[in-house]
């Protein structure tokens, strides 16, 4: 069974909830670690709130070969982003090819891209009369939300919703798939 490792820069809700999925599952050993890029990111006090080992790193080049040293020897093989809206380096993806993945509050390839996170996502999809919405578990490569989709899960678009009430909606989807689909990728 693979080791996973969380990447996360904000309150980290998915990290939380990936945690705890791994943790009633009998998995909390292949929780390797939750890295951050921000030293006063609330996810970090969470992580270790639920005794799981953190990193900080800085988002830069030196700060990325640290990190890629702390997973190899660590022995991670899958690394999940969660909320973490730094472009990851080439030279880091090269090294864990193929199993760094990320979740996207949207259907890709419509709302992706840079500067589309968060509200920005679920306005667009307002201002452009879809129906439907939802969440793109997807592999990252060099650009912004272009990696292979590994699956997507769709909720309504209802007359009247607003970004805050897509997002929940997004959110709640984010929450209960985004574990399940990274613990079949460890079992496998």
């Amino acid at each position: 069974m693979k080791r996973l490792a969380i990447l996360a820069s904000g309150t980290g809700s998915n990290a939380l909830e990936i945690i705890r999925h791994f943790k009633a599952r009998g998995m909390a050993e292949q929780l390797s670690l939750v890295a951050s890029n921000r030293e006063s990111a609330p996810v970090l006090d969470a992580a270790r709130a639920e005794e799981v080992d953190t990193h900080v790193f800085s988002a830069d080049d030196d700060g990325f070969r640290n990190l890629q040293s702390r997973l190899t020897e660590a022995g991670v093989e899958l690394i999940a982003l969660a909320g973490f809206l730094k472009l990851i380096p080439p030279s880091f993806l090269s090294a864990f090819q193929g199993v760094v993945v990320n979740i996207h509050p949207s259907l890709l390839p419509k709302f992706g891209g840079p500067g589309m996170y968060g509200r920005f996502v679920h306005e667009a999809v307002i201002s452009s009369g879809e129906t439907r919405s939802g969440c793109t578990i997807h592999v990252v490569d060099e650009e912004y939300d272009k990696g292979p989709i590994i699956a997507q899960f769709q909720c309504s678009v209802l007359n009247g919703d607003d970004a805050g009430s897509i997002a929940s909606r997004v959110l709640s989807l984010e929450h209960y798939y985004y574990p399940r689909v990274l613990e079949r990728l460890c079992r496998t």
